[in-house]
């Protein structure tokens, strides 16, 4: 039943909640924000949630183990403490935070400079650098906290317009395009395909045929693909050197339990340059969860968010990311799209079930075994869900444009720049390489070759300019709002109507302290 349906269902906006006017609702929605599916059913649905977000929430801490030299004994524990850091932000934002349906996780914004604090301790010396990116973490998250909670963001939002929104989004749904898990040499592209055609059978030719298709086609597709993989791995059809290998060795070799817990690897080192590097991607962070605050709220038939409900969210992003210093994961705590895609594909918005599946993830955060279980599954499956979900992000940002006037030429050439730079400019990135490279080559540059080959403002372009949905909002956003162009044109008019008022949004004050 859907929330629309739903007679006992609270008049929407984000449901049940003061000052939300009302708001046609999505016949896709499955469950709405504020709906309970049952307990077993809302585990599984849980779980689909974060199996979606499993390839990034593990991708990233294996990388900064192989780039630490961390040494494998202690990689499950490291793994199930991102588990726990996951599980917890995810609770706090959707409990007393933004209140939206949204996974909290691991970070690629905060990679590249995580990697470039690594390579400056030097590789191998793990100890050393994992305190140090702790302390980078922790001061970039109390800023964040700072930023969020004094409504920075949200005094940003009467400066954007669906010509800025439209392509950020978009952008984070093309963000993956070129990622290793689809575009990898040698990739096994049956096993890629046939998580796709899984996920696509179950989601849109059978989601008539009997409800578990269309609420479970993600972890029906995942598990199918997954074990037919195990099962051809085992007999020795997929060679271990396959992408497509599933090796059950690091399940056997785990530990039943394991216990993640605060300043497990000792005290956090402080340096300037680290934490000024760091916050680049902290900047790039908040820049990408802004957008998925307004691609959440689409997919689930609510109104864009409020200034108030954006400034809660960045400043419990913020805390997140303290909490995941202090926990000593050496990244930070963001908004997931993956989970937004899941949201499009099966219609499941509920707040509590994101809620379940992140005690799902606490728990098993404990549990050596289920990470080592979860590191077994293959890239190319990875890749499939990657494929299945993130073009749908791309296509729910770009519906935003029909509120803005497309006869515009304006419009038109500011959406189409944003779009090839938030292209163009992450694939320059990349093949720089590094951010020491990238600030040897800015300090060359005629005239203003002084200021730019700073590290300090080198690591800042070279981390938010290697974020797509960054600098496509950027440019986007500037543009906007120097080119001349009406209100109506620019679609504000019609984006205010659609927007929640700020008393639609309670706190966490308000909700619990006050009881107002």
């Amino acid at each position: 039943m859907t929330g629309a349906e739903n007679p006992d269902a609270p008049p929407e906006g984000i449901a049940g909640e003061p000052g939300t006017e009302s708001v046609e609702q999505s016949s896709d929605v499955e469950y709405g924000v504020d709906e309970r599916p049952p307990t077993g059913e809302s585990a599984l649905l849980g779980l689909q949630h974060y199996l979606t977000m499993v390839g990034a929430n593990i991708a990233v801490p294996l990388a900064l183990a192989a780039a630490m030299g961390m040494p494998d004994r202690y990689v499950p524990l490291y793994v199930g403490t991102f588990f726990v850091v996951s599980g917890v932000g995810t609770l706090l934002q959707t409990t007393v935070g933004n209140r939206y349906p949204i996974v909290q996780g691991a970070t690629f914004s905060m990679l590249a400079p995580a990697i470039a604090i690594i390579g400056f301790v030097g590789t191998g010396n793990w100890e050393q650098a994992i305190l140090a990116l702790q302390g980078a973490i922790i001061v970039g998250g109390i800023v964040e906290v700072v930023l969020g909670y004094l409504g920075v963001m949200g005094w940003l939002k009467q400066y954007l317009s669906p010509v800025v929104i439209a392509p950020t989004i978009a952008l984070i749904g093309l963000s993956l395009f070129s990622a290793p898990q689809v575009t990898m040499a040698g990739q096994a592209w049956w096993l890629v395909g046939l998580t796709v055609l899984l996920i696509v059978a179950f989601s849109q030719y059978l989601d008539t045929a009997h409800r578990v298709f269309r609420l479970y086609p993600v972890l029906l597709g995942i598990v199918a693909a997954w074990a037919l993989a195990t099962a051809l791995s085992v007999v020795g059809v997929i060679p271990s050197g396959s992408p497509a290998f599933v090796d059950l060795a690091p399940v056997a070799n785990a530990d039943l339990v394991q216990v993640p817990m605060p300043l497990q690897w000792g005290m956090p080192t402080f340096q300037t340059s680290f934490v000024i590097g760091m916050f680049a991607g902290v900047l790039a962070s908040m820049i990408e969860s802004f957008g998925d605050y307004h691609a959440v709220a689409r997919l689930a038939g609510e109104r864009a968010p409020s200034a108030r409900r954006i400034d809660h969210g960045i400043g419990m992003e913020g805390l997140a990311t303290v909490f995941a210093g202090v926990m000593g994961t050496g990244n930070g705590s963001t908004s997931y799209s993956e989970n937004i895609g899941a949201i499009g594909l099966t219609g499941v918005a509920s707040r509590y079930v994101i809620q379940i599946g992140a005690v799902l993830m606490l728990v098993v955060g404990f549990v050596g075994y289920f990470g080592a279980l979860i590191t077994t599954i293959p890239d190319p499956i990875v890749g499939g869900l990657y494929i299945a979900m993130f073009g749908q992000i791309a296509a729910v940002g770009l519906s935003n444009l029909k509120h803005v006037d497309l006869d515009s030429s304006r419009n038109v050439f500011i959406i189409g720049l944003a779009l090839f730079c938030g292209l163009a400019f992450p694939a320059y990135m990349g093949n720089v390489g590094s951010a020491s490279a990238f600030q040897a080559g800015m300090a060359s540059t005629p005239l203003v070759g002084w200021l730019l080959g700073l590290k300090v403002v080198s690591d800042t372009v070279y981390v938010v300019g290697g974020t797509g949905m960054a600098v496509g909002g950027i440019v986007a956003f500037v543009l906007d709002n120097t080119v001349e162009g009406t209100r109506e044109e620019r679609g504000l008019d019609e984006w205010d109507q659609l927007t929640e008022s700020d008393e639609a949004f309670e706190s966490a004050y308000e909700r619990y302290v006050k009881g107002d």
